[in-house]
């Protein structure tokens, strides 16, 4: 598998990804608002495309079929001067991954997996795509090399604001030259 060069950062993308309840979403729009670019949430337009609650649409499909769905929905973005939060399953599916890092880096928002198991008890209702018998500690493991594998850089957000999460992932990507510097 070869990938495209990265587009300039003019016209690229900025993909988070990581576990529920990792921050992606509330980095994605703070992130976007300070670039002054658009920010897209994946999991929004999974919802907006079937009509119903991301957690209903998981409920309703089995693990394969939502992943599946999650794939076709996020290889079809199509942006620029984007910041993408995607659903922490995004990473089951090659076909999703590739085109994510054609559009630019990808991020994974690196958080212990206490905190995660605290967010997610906190909101029931999240669209979790886990399978019967499945746990959240064997998620979190299974899901972590994924993201590892995936990811253009790790930050992690442990103890950080998410002001300072944000700073943290501008600093990073200014140090790999990915944006410039402000």
């Amino acid at each position: 598998m070869q990938l495209l060069p990265p587009p300039a950062h003019e016209e690229l993308c900025i993909t988070l990804i990581g576990m529920p309840g990792a921050g992606k979403s509330t980095l994605g729009s703070l992130l976007a608002r300070h670039l002054q670019w658009a920010f897209v949430d994946t999991d929004l337009l999974i919802e907006a495309a079937y009509g119903a609650e991301l957690q209903s649409i998981t409920n309703a499909m089995s693990k394969e079929d939502f992943l599946n769905v999650e794939a076709s929905v996020v290889s079809s973005v199509r942006a620029h001067r984007t910041v993408l939060a995607t659903g922490g399953s995004v990473v089951y599916r090659a076909q999703a991954m590739e085109h994510l890092r054609a559009l630019g880096p990808v991020l994974y928002l690196h958080v212990p997996f206490a905190l995660i198991e605290e967010r997610v008890a906190r909101n029931p209702e999240r669209g979790l795509a886990i399978a019967p018998g499945q746990t959240l500690t064997h998620l979190y493991e299974e899901r972590r090399a994924l993201y590892e594998h995936y990811a253009t850089l790790s930050i992690s957000t442990e103890n950080l604001t998410p002001q300072e999460s944000m700073q943290a992932v501008l600093n990073a990507l200014q140090k790999q030259h990915i944006l410039p510097q402000r």
